[in-house]
């Protein structure tokens, strides 16, 4: 799909017209809505600007100055650090944001209402273009439901409830408009992502690899049943949404003709010359030069989200017990030997090689650590015309949605339904297999197994901006996140607070609120 980017850029060009009235006035320099939609060249684009909002600050970022969103999601967890406090991350992790913060708290609001606003024209306006096909129609819709899907998930998963519009921008009628319910903008999440299901194709190929696909509506379906399952939103713990989420997940496992599984190295998964594997369900797009992101530039130097103890201390040995089990054969005077190889995939750590050199405990002076997932950067030196990317010279996909999540996400819901099973158990152990990790106890007990796949979806998925959202659902932020965070040498950095009053939502931006005073702010901001 990296190619469909150039269409916005192209747009601009496709309109011509050589026989005009020197009487008509209609100016020829640019776009304006009532002649816009007139050929399948300016719905495509339209629609490619859907995805584009992907990169915006406020949701994956990447495109903006020295901007990694989705990489610092990670630092409000405590998985890593964010010592600048790039786009208020760091106000969040200690507890301390406020509706007149901004940075993220503002841009995500902002920017998932763009995207959201670009989705409900195209879907209006599309079929306006006589000249484009049905079978095309009905498919561009369905990449315009899935991604209006996505912002609203989004969206309520960080606000709770907001206002749910469905019809193109319009401001004497939506400035104004008060919060639905979380749990309608929740119904509306679930009707566009069915509706998308329905008329997706279940691959794309060539140029337009990287499109929403029915696989990512079908994932995204099942992220969203889990989070509703989870204790922070099921307090009740109804076992029927236990088993929608699970059900959703198996239908992804079982979609014949996706052909989806798990890459076969845990750190090539996130490297560029792999992207769009066997593995990746949905993901971000980046190209260099016309739209890169600064993912190279993060982790290599300003080192802003960089990892903490508490994560390297959670990786288990190679025996698949805990640094804290005497028969783990942990040895504190070497304690990066002999661990889950995703330790060494995901982060570096002093004495560890780095782009062709030792490092030392100055290299990433921050905490020590160095995150190298979703960077080019690694062990061997890198080729001299990429040994200093910079702002925007990186190209590397940020995944949204991959094959081995959809195994989690089956794993925990199925063990909330059931209990130990064997398909929890083959689920689970695929993702070890790869590793070379001992598979998982059998004999372990429900409550155990819980634990388990809580680990397992830490380590997995370090890195990938998921934890955040997972200790949250699983409303054990309040103890993780009250707590010092810590250097490799377990110098304490700073206090973190969570207030389980409050801090489950983010504040209805200040800004907002000024702009239309009938959205009710949430509690205790």
């Amino acid at each position: 799909m990296k190619k469909i980017y150039f269409l916005l850029t192209c747009a601009g060009f496709l309109a011509a017209g050589c026989n005009k009235s020197l009487l008509d006035t209609t100016p020829h320099d640019r776009y304006y809505e009532e002649t816009y939609w007139q050929t399948p060249e300016a719905a495509n684009a339209a629609l490619v600007s859907c995805y584009s909002v992907l990169r915006n600050a406020g949701v994956y970022g990447g495109k903006t100055s020295n901007n990694a969103t989705a990489l610092w999601e990670e630092t409000l967890t405590p998985n890593a650090y964010n010592q600048t406090d790039g786009m208020s991350f760091n106000t969040i992790a200690r507890g301390t944001q406020m509706s007149s913060t901004g940075g993220i708290i503002t841009s995500r609001y902002g920017d998932c209402y763009s995207g959201i606003g670009r989705c409900n024209t195209f879907l209006v306006k599309v079929d306006e273009v006589t000249a484009l096909s049905e079978a095309n129609r009905r498919r561009m819709k369905g990449e315009a439901y899935f991604l209006r899907a996505l912002y609203y998930f989004m969206l309520q998963n960080y606000y709770g409830g907001v206002p749910l519009v469905l019809d193109p921008p319009e401001r004497s009628t939506q400035a104004k408009l008060p919060r639905n319910s979380r749990e309608e903008v929740i119904g509306r999440v679930l009707i566009d992502l069915d509706s998308a299901t329905k008329i997706l194709p279940v691959k794309f190929t060539g140029g337009d690899v990287g499109r929403a696909t029915k696989g990512a509506a079908m994932a995204l379906k099942a992220r969203v049943l889990l989070y509703e399952a989870s204790p922070l939103l099921n307090p009740s713990n109804d076992v029927t949404k236990w088993k929608a989420a699970a059900d959703a997940a198996a239908a992804v496992m079982n979609e014949p003709g996706t052909g989806y599984g798990l890459f076969k190295d845990y750190r090539s998964l996130f490297l560029q010359p792999n992207e769009n594997n066997l593995e990746v369900i949905f993901d971000v797009q980046y190209v260099f030069p016309q739209q890169g992101s600064s993912f190279d530039l993060i982790c290599s130097q300003y080192n802003t989200n960089a990892p903490l103890l508490d994560l390297a201390k959670t990786y288990y040995t190679t025996k698949g017990l805990p640094i804290t089990d005497p028969a783990s054969g942990y040895d504190a005077a070497n304690p990066y030997k002999n661990r889950d190889p995703r330790l060494n995939a995901t982060f570096t750590y002093p004495g560890d090689t780095y782009k062709g050199e030792v490092i030392n405990t100055k290299r990433f002076a921050i905490t020590g650590y160095g995150m190298k997932k979703f960077s080019m950067y690694d062990k061997e030196a890198p080729p001299a015309d990429k040994s200093d990317l910079k702002d925007g010279q990186s190209d590397i996909n940020f995944i949204v949605l991959r094959f081995a999540d959809i195994l989690m996400m089956y794993a925990e819901a199925q063990n909330e339904v059931s209990g130990p099973d064997a398909t929890i158990f083959a689920a689970l152990n695929r993702i070890r297999d790869r590793v070379g990790m001992p598979h998982f106890n059998e004999a372990t007990t429900k409550e155990a197994l819980r634990e388990e796949i809580r680990h397992e979806r830490r380590v997995e998925f370090a890195g990938e901006g998921l934890y955040y959202n997972d200790i949250r659902r699983w409303k054990t932020a309040e103890t993780v996140m009250n707590a010092t965070i810590q250097n490799y040498a377990g110098k304490n950095l700073e206090t973190r607070t969570f207030d389980k009053n409050r801090d489950y939502w983010w504040p209805i931006p200040l800004g907002e609120r000024d702009v239309n005073p009938n959205l009710e702010q949430n509690t205790g901001y």
